[in-house]
């Protein structure tokens, strides 16, 4: 029993190093409106979910308000971002990408998927394979998760 937990425990080793790699090198292929990492993160976040609070897109970063804030700022200035009034609540503001920003994630993101097809192209077929089953499986399960937490 002793062997199996270490075994696991080196598998489960190699995996967030694959893992942590693999995200790092894809992370570093998008270069698109030369964002800083936790802006291309907050206008990615926006492209792919939408305009929220100012609140919420710092807790979902995981930053402190002030740090977001000056983030939104900066991102407002090189016509990223834009701040709106929220048409469910009249006091509350909304912070959603523009067309430029969309602009900016879309380019990313196709900088980043051919990051990762370049790599899967790299691969014997078996493994392709297994990395086609594997990435869906691990993002639903992380949906999941987050849908139960």
């Amino acid at each position: 029993m002793h062997k199996r937990v270490m075994d696991t425990d080196a598998l489960a080793e190699d995996l967030i190093i694959a893992v942590e790699q693999m995200v790092r090198y894809v992370r570093q292929s998008a270069v698109a409106g030369g964002l800083s990492t936790a802006a291309a993160s907050a206008i990615g976040r926006l492209g792919r979910e939408g305009p929220c609070r100012l609140s919420e897109l710092a807790r979902a970063e995981g930053v402190s308000q002030p740090n977001m804030t000056q983030l939104v700022t900066r991102m407002e200035r090189a016509g990223l971002v834009r701040r709106v009034a929220d048409d469910n609540d009249g006091r509350a503001v909304l912070v959603e990408a523009t067309d430029s920003g969309l602009h900016v994630f879309r380019r990313r993101r196709a900088e980043r998927a051919q990051a990762l097809d370049l790599l899967i192209g790299e691969l014997t077929e078996p493994e392709q394979q297994a990395v086609r089953m594997a990435l869906p499986a691990l993002a639903r399960a992380i949906q999941d998760r987050q849908t139960h937490d």
